[in-house]
């Protein structure tokens, strides 16, 4: 059905709401009303976050249907994360934020909230994280860079979306900023993993049928396909370290050579590794999380860090996991 309603034609709209020339701060998310979200071409889009839009993106988010990074722009991302809301909640399959779907989605809690940094935040820090591999085979960890970094994750959200919530912050411990307010992650029993290639989504289903959450996803690439056919979840490992091997793999810059990258939120597998039973190929996170169904994998299911920690903690050995069109 999501797959159907992509193909239809939303793919060319973008949405504007009722905020975009406004000051973006708390209040004016929290306020924004995603009832007055419509369709206009895409030339017309800001290139500023739209405050209806980050607004939905986080009731999205808590509602299981994730929308990936919360930016504050609609793109093919949070399409998906409509469609997957409405077919969770057993409605037409349209992807437009209508009356029916807004009620079922909207609650009472505000979307953005205060947060006062932590001591922890600050900790394990590292300078920069070098793009050849042989340099990163040398760090003890490929931590974040920053407390932005680690709180734009923590959040689900877009660095740039939490920079400009908080235009002054000197993200130190101590200071209160503004940040999404997501909620605890899902919990349940996954029965079944679908990995929908061409819509790039992931979908976990519970025992009965039902739908528990729905992800945006990058699988594979037309250089390095994903595998097809089913498979199963042959375990989990959090902070993995990544064995690295042209061989076997794809050659990364000038290295011929086998490298062990060491674990942390920007290592190239992010924070955790779903194995399959098809050698050489997991559902993992990523230390882009932007670009989650925007780039190519090398053959693997990406998800962002967030949405792969919520699904491991969901499934267990022997998952079924099906590689669909």
């Amino acid at each position: 059905m999501i797959k159907s309603m992509l193909a239809s034609g939303f793919l060319s709209l973008a949405i504007c709401g009722v905020g975009n020339a406004q000051q973006l701060d708390a209040e004016i998310v929290n306020n924004a009303p995603i009832t007055d979200i419509s369709p206009v071409p895409p030339t017309e889009r800001s290139k500023t976050p739209d405050p209806a839009i980050i607004h939905l993106q986080v009731l999205l988010d808590r509602a299981g249907s994730s929308p990936g990074v919360i930016d504050g722009f609609y793109g093919e991302n949070v399409l998906k994360a409509i469609a997957g809301f409405e077919v969770m909640r057993g409605l037409p399959v349209d992807g437009k934020p209508d009356p029916q779907m807004i009620s079922l989605l909207q609650d009472d809690k505000q979307v953005i909230g205060p947060y006062i940094i932590a001591p922890d935040d600050a900790a394990d820090l590292v300078a920069a994280i070098p793009r050849d591999y042989a340099k990163q085979a040398k760090m003890r960890r490929l931590g974040y860079t920053s407390v932005a970094e680690r709180l734009s994750e923590r959040f689900h959200m877009d660095i740039d979306l939490l920079r400009a919530l908080n235009p002054h912050a000197q993200f130190s411990p101590g200071e209160t900023i503004a940040v999404a307010v997501v909620g605890a992650p899902r919990t349940g029993k996954v029965k079944r993993i679908e990995a929908r290639r061409k819509s790039g989504e992931v979908l976990a289903f519970a025992d009965d049928g039902s739908i528990l959450a729905v992800y945006p996803a990058t699988i594979g690439s037309e250089d390095n396909p994903s595998p097809t056919g089913q498979h199963k979840v042959n375990g989990v490992a959090r902070n993995p370290k990544y064995v690295y091997n042209p061989k076997i793999n794809f050659q990364q810059g000038h290295n011929k050579k086998p490298l062990t990258l060491p674990s942390g939120p920007n290592n190239p597998v992010g924070t955790v590794w779903i194995d399959l039973s098809e050698p050489t190929y997991g559902i993992h996170g990523t230390p882009e999380p932007s670009l989650i169904d925007k780039a190519g994998s090398h053959g693997c299911v990406r998800l962002t860090n967030w949405d792969v920690e919520e699904l491991a903690g969901m499934v267990k050995h022997g998952v079924i996991v099906d590689f669909v069109e």
